[in-house]
This record gives C-alpha cells, sequence and structure tokens, in this order.
C-alpha cells in the first residue's frame, strides 16, 4: 500500500517560517502532480493549499497562502516541498500530501481526486 509521508511540522512563532517535505518510498511521485492540503482545528474537511505539476513547471496556490507560500519539487529526491513563510496563527493545521489522479485541474482540490495520503504534519503557529 502506497502512503506519501510528510515531514517538517512543529510550533513555530507569528511571522516565522516552516518547510513541509512530502515523498515516498518505492513510488515515483515525479510523474504526478502533488497536492498539499490541510485541516484546521475544529474542521472536518482538508482544504487544498497548494499543487505542483509533475514536472514542477506549474503551480497553483490557494489566495490565503498566495505570495507566502512556495510549492517546489526534487524529483531527483522523489520529494516535494512546501516553503511556508510569514506564518500566522489561522495556518496552524495537520498539512497533507496527495497524489493528483484525475484528469481536471490539480487546483480544483477535490479530495476524491487525490489519493494515497500520507499521516499529515502537524504545524501550530504560536507565540
Amino acid at each position: 500500500q502506497v502512503q506519501l509521508v510528510e515531514s517538517g511540522g512543529g510550533l513555530v512563532q507569528p511571522g516565522g517560517s516552516r518547510r513541509l517535505s512530502c515523498t515516498a518510498s518505492e513510488f515515483p511521485l515525479d510523474r504526478y502532480a502533488i497536492g498539499w492540503f490541510r485541516r484546521t482545528p475544529g474542521e472536518a474537511e482538508r482544504l487544498g493549499v497548494s499543487c505542483i505539476s509533475s514536472s514542477g513547471g506549474s503551480t497553483h496556490y490557494v489566495d490565503s497562502v498566495k505570495g507566502r507560500f512556495t510549492i517546489s519539487r526534487d524529483n531527483a529526491k522523489n520529494t516535494v516541498y512546501l516553503q511556508m513563510n510569514s506564518l500566522r496563527p489561522e495556518d496552524t493545521a495537520v498539512y497533507y500530501c496527495a497524489v493528483f489522479f484525475a484528469s481536471s485541474a490539480c487546483s480544483d482540490y477535490v479530495v476524491h481526486d487525490y489519493h494515497y495520503w500520507g499521516q499529515g504534519t502537524q504545524v501550530t503557529v504560536s507565540s
């Protein structure tokens, strides 16, 4: 069973930065678009944050993180990153990555179009 692994979460002060990583063993992430989602406290749903095409040439961000977060990938390392800067308390969430399997746009962030979800990594923004 393929499962992605997220890492890099932790406690960070408002205005700080954090870089999340998403990787998979024995699964070629470089063939697929990858999305980052998050589930904030008290929310049942995972909401899309950012996604990146298989080549890395196309990226998308939701408005709430645009200009603060940067998604990238290193296909040689089979890893996708989410660099988060200028973090705010409202960014506190469990962050997940997943593989996009659909003919639509990854930026639609339809949860059912994504598979091989990881366990998530907790990011807490607090002073």
